[in-house]
């Protein structure tokens, strides 16, 4: 079995500095590696890349079906704070039965950003869940 250290998402897109200014602005994100065409940042124990392609068979990311989700303690707290910044938020604050209570915005290429919090699952939900 792999031993995986660490996952690092990298993203291709036309403009790496926009991806991670929005990250930057919006979460207080820290760069730690900017080369102009390939741009790590940091949230918190969380990283994330922006590479622009550099040959032509590198695909550039369309933005469909690609979610991140991160736990948060105050989610409330943070949609409010977002939704003044005035993003766009793609999935209202609610309590889900599955057990959480989350939003959704779109990050600058199509990203949605999901912010949630567990909550107890509504009993049909428990099921579901896995002992690790």
């Amino acid at each position: 079995m792999i031993n995986v250290k660490k996952l690092s998402p990298t993203i291709s897109v036309e403009n790496p500095t926009a991806s991670s200014d929005f990250y930057i602005k919006h979460f207080d994100a820290k760069v730690t590696f900017d080369c102009g065409w390939y741009i790590n940042i940091a949230l918190g124990n969380c990283e994330l890349c922006f590479m622009k392609p550099q040959s032509p068979e590198q695909p550039m990311l369309d933005g469909k079906g690609l979610t991140y989700s991160f736990e948060i303690e105050n989610v409330d707290e943070e949609h409010v704070r977002l939704s003044k910044l005035g993003v766009t938020v793609v999935i209202p604050l609610e309590d889900h039965p599955w057990g959480d209570r989350g939003f959704g915005i779109l990050d600058p290429h199509g990203i949605i950003l999901y912010f949630y919090k567990p909550t107890k699952p509504a009993e049909e939900f428990k099921q579901y869940y896995k002992n690790n």
